[in-house]
C-alpha cells in the first residue's frame, strides 16, 4: 500500500495517524516504544523518525511505502 506525501518527510508518529494505524499520538508512542513498528526492515523506536519517499513501514502485517505526491 502506498502513502503519498507532499513535503520532504513525515514523522513516524504522524504517519501512523495518517494511515489510521493508530487513533492518537499517545497510541502511536506506545506501539513504537513496544517495538511493533519496522522501518525498512528494522525495528524503529523513535517516534520522531523522519520518513522520506522510498521508506517502507511495517506494522501488524501491513506494509506501507512512502512516496512523493506527483
Amino acid at each position: 500500500m502506498s502513502f503519498f506525501i507532499t513535503s520532504e518527510y513525515i514523522k513516524l508518529d504522524s504517519f501512523l495517524k495518517a494511515v489510521n494505524a493508530v487513533g492518537s499520538g499517545g497510541e502511536a508512542k506506545v506501539i513504537i516504544a513496544e517495538g511493533d513498528v519496522r522501518v525498512n526492515g528494522s525495528v524503529e523506536l523513535r517516534r520522531g523518525r523522519k520518513l522520506h519517499p522510498g521508506d517502507r513501514v511495517e506494522l501488524a502485517g501491513y506494509s506501507y511505502l512512502v512516496e512523493r505526491h506527483p
